[in-house]
């Protein structure tokens, strides 16, 4: 299957990232990750640039987490750790842009993307579209401390445990009561529905809308405790074997709890 592709476009003053890779429903490979750090290095450094779109190719999903095989070879806690802060450097490249970013989240928000949607400043979404971690199902692992903040700053604390520890996807519409997304756009009015965010977003004042974005990340990043023991329980226990074991075979995990 393809590692897939990550590709940076510009029209104008709005740069858009499209995740392709369809067939997999766009699951992200390490591949991808770093050429996600690649665009928003790139854009970092682009003035003209007042707005990035984020989207899924497809239509079916935005992002349905990342690409479980490559979890295999995780052997030690460190391993886990290692990922984790991996993981944490290309989500802050994403978070600290200094213009507006808006998520398009068509069909699945899962995992690792709906860590990247969590990450955008406005997400919008089609009917249909699902939000969720279902690790307590499917792998047996666990988030970072900063991932949970942002879940938690994102749909509540409340919302965050009910998805989290029942496995469950949020629905689009639960998303948008929570705040979390900013509308839910029927398929057919979605290229008209961002046209008309961007348009909005670009004939604002760009250092007053970069210095609120970094104001908010200060405040929900200002005294998180270290998680890395946490990690390390979770990516070190034989549940996690065997959760990922499992689902690359297809089949349900026999949870030990250890």
């Amino acid at each position: 299957m393809s590692d897939g592709q990550v590709h940076l476009t510009r029209d104008g003053n709005v740069a858009t990232i499209l995740f392709d890779r369809p067939q997999a429903r766009n699951a992200m490979t390490w591949g991808m990750y770093e050429a996600l750090a690649d665009a928003c290095a790139a854009l970092a450094k682009d003035d003209s640039i007042r707005v990035t779109v984020l989207r899924g190719a497809g239509g079916k999903a935005f992002i349905a987490g990342t690409d479980i095989a490559q979890f295999l070879a995780f052997s030690k806690p460190e391993q886990g750790s290692d990922y984790e802060e991996k993981m944490e450097r290309y989500l802050s490249a994403l978070e600290a842009l200094p213009m507006p970013t808006l998520a398009v989240v068509e069909g699945w928000a899962i995992g690792g993307g709906l860590a990247i949607a969590a990450c955008c400043d406005l997400r919008i979404a089609t009917p249909g579209s699902k939000f969720g971690v279902p690790i307590a199902r499917t792998l047996g692992n666990c988030l970072s401390v900063a991932n949970y903040a942002r879940l938690v700053a994102g749909i509540g604390a409340a919302r965050t445990k009910r998805m989290m520890l029942m496995a469950e996807n949020i629905a689009a519409e639960d998303a948008l009561a929570a705040g979390f997304l900013m509308d839910v756009v029927e398929p057919a009015a979605l290229d008209a529905r961002i046209a008309a965010i961007c348009t909005q977003l670009a004939g604002n004042a760009p250092v007053t809308m970069r210095v609120t974005k970094e104001a908010i990340r200060r405040l929900q990043h200002a005294g998180l405790p270290d998680g890395d023991d946490l990690v390390r329980a979770a990516y070190g226990s034989e549940d996690f074997r065997e959760g990922v074991k499992a689902f690359v075979e297809k089949r349900p995990p026999q949870w030990k709890g250890r």
